[in-house]
């Protein structure tokens, strides 16, 4: 008992007294190691004390010399968040094989400094040791966080040298660690080299994972397309890699496929999902993945709740958002922070800021992105002292220092309202280049209270930030149209077409039977063009047949009027 409590006094903890008469009860409870790797799995899910409890037990009896044994407690102390102390462990270990070493270079990779797991993994040979199929997956994790393309390609010659470089564990890691750093015709090569000897639908996966991080999303479909045997994950990959390339289109029709298939969706799979309905406004596919959720007893999961909540707001149904987050029984700080964004955005300005008010209740702690919802809730409702006060609470009360994206919806906020100078002197004090949102909010502005000075200036900007967003040159035009300096307005129009730029399309979604349709402005190439051109003309022949009535009874009545 004194053991156990003078480990946890070394770490400057304490442990109540029922706390340790539970743990010491397991402990003694503890015949033999495998009793003890069994309580070290359930350290995962408890605390740091059970760890320092576990480990001055190992001590007393001389289990802390078992390799296997120490590597397992490191991995629980790595998984609890406590990698310095599990490094600080393995340090005191006399002669750690490669087994004990993989596990401390896992769990140095998940620190701050990745570096300290390359210097670890170079010791392995320094010791007479021989990096394993372990070694290298693990150091290749640090060298994707460092994004040292020179690191990884040396050590993918080590894996040439110790005859691993034809090892699937090896080679998935070489390609994630290659696409990571933008090599991905690296990559590729190591992904051909492999798939000439052996088939593995790992490594297609990491393959077509690397193709959609780069982007490169019609070579990541021609891989899929041509893999004979696929798992979830395969198609997860390319569905999350639509959505995340605002393919939202291809992102549903892949995932409709992935049912046609008989293909059971993942959580992953399911928040790509969910997040393409989002951009597309696809409700119907929205529900059903929401009727697959509660089916399956899914409605546990918080990111899939807050994806719910997201697709639901910006698909026009903030009651069901709000019916998804008041069933949570656990809230993150993404849940409160997308709700907050989802009532903004329906224009329900002093609703976020009422649910703020909950969060700070509930004593979750915002982050940056929920100040952002915040700000953007002051916008919609016009508070500009409001708005004012959190943005220095911030940094004051939460220790937030506020980024470019914060001064942006500030300087919104009080475009908005009609404090234009205000808003010019925080960008001219804000420590950051202001980019286009910003000079696209403040030519906003301008047009509304018809500050041709300040429309002007925010052009000149825009022009050399986004030059063919035609929508900007459109702003400053109106507004000297309102002002009748129609040669400034013509001027305009000159450098527009001068320069080559050319107003985008419009275009609309519309979901019918759970399928997205697009339509864009003097676009004919859809299969029901004809069709749907013929059903325009007859409801357009209607209204004007509609408007002529009224206007015929309009006059009937006015000569009947006139008469009286």
């Amino acid at each position: 008992m004194f053991s156990l409590h003078k480990s946890s006094l070394i770490l400057g903890k304490s442990i109540s007294l029922s706390s340790l008469l539970i743990i010491h009860k397991r402990l003694v409870c503890c015949t033999s190691a495998a009793d003890l790797v069994t309580l070290l799995s359930q350290c995962k899910c408890a605390d740091i004390k059970h760890l320092f409890a576990a480990h001055g037990f190992m001590i007393v009896r001389g289990l802390d010399q078992n390799n296997h044994l120490l590597s397992r407690f490191i991995d629980s102390c790595s998984s609890l968040g406590f990698s310095d102390y599990a490094y600080s462990i393995f340090t005191h270990k006399s002669k750690p094989d490669v087994y004990l070493y993989n596990t401390t270079i896992k769990a140095l990779c998940q620190t701050d400094n990745p570096l300290n797991a390359v210097i670890l993994y170079n010791k392995i040979q320094a010791s007479a040791l021989r990096p394993d199929n372990y070694s290298f997956p693990f150091v290749l994790k640090a060298v994707v966080k460092l994004s040292t393309i020179e690191l990884g390609r040396e050590i993918h010659c080590q894996t040439v040298g110790t005859g691993l470089d034809s090892d699937v564990h090896v080679v998935a890691a070489l390609i994630q660690m290659y696409a990571s750093c933008k090599c991905i015709y690296d990559a590729r090569k190591v992904f051909d080299e492999l798939s000439l000897r052996v088939w593995n639908v790992a490594v297609w996966n990491t393959m077509v994972a690397g193709y959609a991080k780069v982007g490169d999303l019609n070579n990541a479909r021609a891989l899929f397309e041509l893999m004979t045997e696929k798992n979830v994950i395969s198609w997860t990959t390319l569905i999350a890699g639509y959505a995340q390339m605002d393919q939202p289109n291809e992102a549903i029709a892949l995932f409709r496929r992935m049912q046609v298939e008989n293909v059971k969706p993942d959580e992953i799979a399911m928040l790509a999902a969910l997040s393409a309905c989002a951009q597309l406004g696809a409700v119907e596919l929205g529900e059903w993945i929401h009727n697959y959720i509660e089916q399956y007893g899914l409605n546990t999961i918080v990111p899939l709740n807050n994806a719910l909540i997201d697709m639901y707001a910006k698909s026009g149904k903030i009651g069901k958002a709000l019916q998804v987050f008041e069933n949570m029984k656990n809230k993150s700080v993404i849940t409160w922070t997308t709700m907050i964004a989802g009532l903004a955005l329906h224009g329900l300005g002093r609703e976020a800021l009422d649910m703020f008010s909950r969060m700070e209740r509930a004593r979750v702690k915002p982050n940056e992105i929920t100040f952002i919802a915040i700000l953007s809730a002051c916008c919609h409702v016009g508070l500009v002292e409001l708005g004012h006060r959190y943005f220095n609470i911030m940094k004051s009360r939460y220790g937030i220092e506020p980024k470019i994206e914060q001064y942006g919806c500030m300087i919104d906020l009080l475009g908005r309202a009609g404090y234009l100078q205000e808003a010019q002197k925080l960008l001219r004090r804000m420590p950051f280049e202001a980019n286009a949102a910003i000079w696209g909010s403040l030519l906003a502005a301008s047009n509304i209270y018809g500050d041709v000075e300040l429309g002007e200036c925010a052009l000149q900007h825009l022009i050399k930030l986004e030059p063919h967003n035609s929508g900007n040159y459109a702003i400053l035009c109106n507004i000297y149209a309102i002002l009748g300096r129609w040669n400034e307005s013509g001027k305009i129009r000159k450098v527009m077409r001068d320069m080559g730029v050319k107003k985008m399309p419009g275009c609309s979604y519309i979901e019918v039977s759970k399928r997205v349709h697009e339509f864009v402005a003097g676009d004919t190439s859809h299969p029901d063009f004809d069709r749907l051109y013929q059903i325009l003309c007859k409801i357009n022949g209607q209204i004007k047949f509609a408007e002529h009535l009224q206007n015929e009874f309009s006059g009937v009545l006015e000569s009947d009027v006139a008469s009286m």
